[in-house]
């Protein structure tokens, strides 16, 4: 006869086991927004950049205050698709892959574009700005294509199975520092000078409480068949 305590028990063991692995397992960024509050001022001033319009696909306005905010394309986008995915037990030792976005900001009368952003991470990129890096970028895919931007000062880090959010500074990296510089938009290398904020929205897929009911669903029919076995 089979035990009805022992069943309980091991359909309880199973959904904990099944909790267990869901936790374990990496999950993939879909979508979501990110929000870039740049300080204009400071732009125009020390680069010559003034802001003059952004694409029809930025938000506007976005999370941070006086920011904009640019989608991120799925992971079947046709061009620039998101690859982005992590172990949430694991963060830091398990990410992968690029957050990339569609939208353009236009300085300048629209003669300088910037856009179709992506989020990437390399880790020679580390000791940038003096060692200052995360090893995070965000570079420009359209108009300018160059790494604008080093993130440093990670402020906030949310990476759980349902959820990811970053927000950070912005820092000119050192290619966009001799861009400005090369091109008459700066007059000294504003190399390693934040001039912003990003706050990273990202979408991922919750687990399936199917998994969970089909393990537990397992378990119990495992303990079913043994129970036979052994009448």
């Amino acid at each position: 006869m089979i035990n009805t305590k022992t069943i309980h028990a091991t359909i309880a063991a199973a959904v904990l086991f099944a909790a267990a692995s869901v936790n374990a397992q990496v999950v993939e960024v879909v979508g979501g927004q990110t929000n870039v509050a740049l300080d204009f001022a400071t732009l125009e001033s020390a680069a010559s950049l003034t802001l003059s319009s952004v694409s029809s696909d930025v938000i506007n306005p976005g999370t941070l205050a006086n920011s904009v905010a640019f989608p991120v394309n799925a992971r079947d986008a046709a061009s620039l698709p998101t690859t982005f995915s992590y172990d949430p037990s694991d963060f830091l030792g398990t990410f992968s892959g690029a957050i990339e976005h569609t939208g353009s900001v236009l300085f300048n009368a629209d003669s300088v574009e910037v856009g179709n952003f992506t989020i990437g991470f390399d880790g020679d990129r580390l000791g940038n700005l003096g060692g200052a890096g995360t090893g995070f970028f965000v570079a420009s895919t359209t108009g300018i294509a160059a790494n604008l931007f080093d993130v440093v000062n990670i402020g906030t880090l949310t990476t759980t199975s349902s959820n990811l959010e970053i927000g950070a500074d912005l820092a000119v990296s050192p290619e966009f520092g001799s861009f400005l510089l090369d091109n008459g938009l700066s007059n000294s290398n504003l190399e390693g000078a934040v001039v912003g904020a990003a706050l990273v929205q990202a979408v991922v897929p919750e687990p399936s409480a199917g998994i969970l009911i089909l393990l537990a669903m397992g378990g119990f029919a495992h303990i079913a068949r043994t129970g036979r076995r052994t009448k």
